[in-house]
């Protein structure tokens, strides 16, 4: 970001990006909850280019002990790109950015997780991105706000969280790793759909205030259709297949659906079906 001298051309003269998308439209993304078995809670998310897999273990006994508050528990978040994440090979290990994602991320879930109901305890999130392609601290805390949940850890609301930014002097969302090198200004933002709080928000280059609340605007909608996509993960995760779900439950189902009472499943005699 800082708007890098280039040839490359990031919006044509439709207005259309690099990849044809409108300057209000997002890249395909995927999230399927539970992909790996050994984990509390996981999920797994692509992005357009990016691929990023989220793993949570707790609540759990606190490690290093020094960190551990007899009030509530603390979510300790590891956000680590893979070496082969990217064309340049990356340095194993971590690095101050990320360092800071995971300080940042720590932090959003913080405002999420009912952290009260286990003192002392640890709930603790790893995010590993596989694939790199812009955007990913805003896929990371997606994805592992899936995984929380998918881990039965209480939770306010998932985040749903999206960048906006500036190219060509026009506002887009969801930048790609063109968009991100080469453009003006980069805003990620992350958001309790529910309430509409902000719990993530960074800037990178230079927005106007009316640049600035236009970017907020596109990026909030934006987080509204990724909550829409984590709700729906969970869903299918947690989803009986049809021919697994009885006539009775059915009808159960869809007494509750209008408001009717429902009636208890009666007991059977075992001595007068003998009988």
């Amino acid at each position: 970001m800082g708007g890098t001298p280039t040839d490359i051309q990031l919006l044509d003269a439709n207005g259309l990006r690099l990849d044809g998308r409108r300057p209000d439209e997002l890249r395909p993304i995927t999230i399927k909850a539970d992909a790996l078995k050994r984990a509390d809670g996981s999920a797994y998310l692509e992005w357009g280019g990016n691929k990023v897999l989220a793993a949570v273990y707790g609540p759990r006994e606190c490690h290093p002990r020094h960190r551990q508050d007899p009030m509530k528990a603390v979510v300790q978040c590891k956000y680590n790109m893979a070496s082969f994440s990217v064309s340049d090979r990356k340095r194993p290990g971590p690095d101050r950015r990320s360092q800071e994602i995971s300080k940042i991320i720590s932090e959003a879930l913080e405002h999420v997780v009912l952290t009260q109901y286990f003192p002392r305890t640890s709930v603790d999130v790893f995010i590993e991105v596989l694939q790199a392609d812009a955007g990913t601290r805003c896929a990371g805390l997606t994805a592992a706000s899936v995984a929380l949940a998918d881990a039965g850890v209480p939770m306010r609301d998932m985040i749903a969280s999206c960048a906006a930014g500036k190219i060509d002097d026009t506002i887009i969302i969801d930048l790609r790793k063109e968009e991100d090198n080469c453009g003006q200004a980069d805003l990620p933002l992350g958001i309790i759909p529910r309430t509409g709080e902000i719990v993530l928000l960074q800037m990178d280059g230079d927005l106007s205030i009316e640049e600035f609340y236009t970017a907020l605007t596109m990026a909030t909608e934006a987080c509204h259709k990724i909550s829409a996509l984590q709700k729906e993960a969970l869903r299918k995760r947690y989803s009986v297949a049809p021919e697994e779900v009885s006539d009775e439950v059915e009808e159960a189902i869809d007494a509750i659906a209008h408001g009717e009472e429902v009636d208890e499943p009666e007991e059977h005699d075992e001595k007068q079906e003998e009988s």
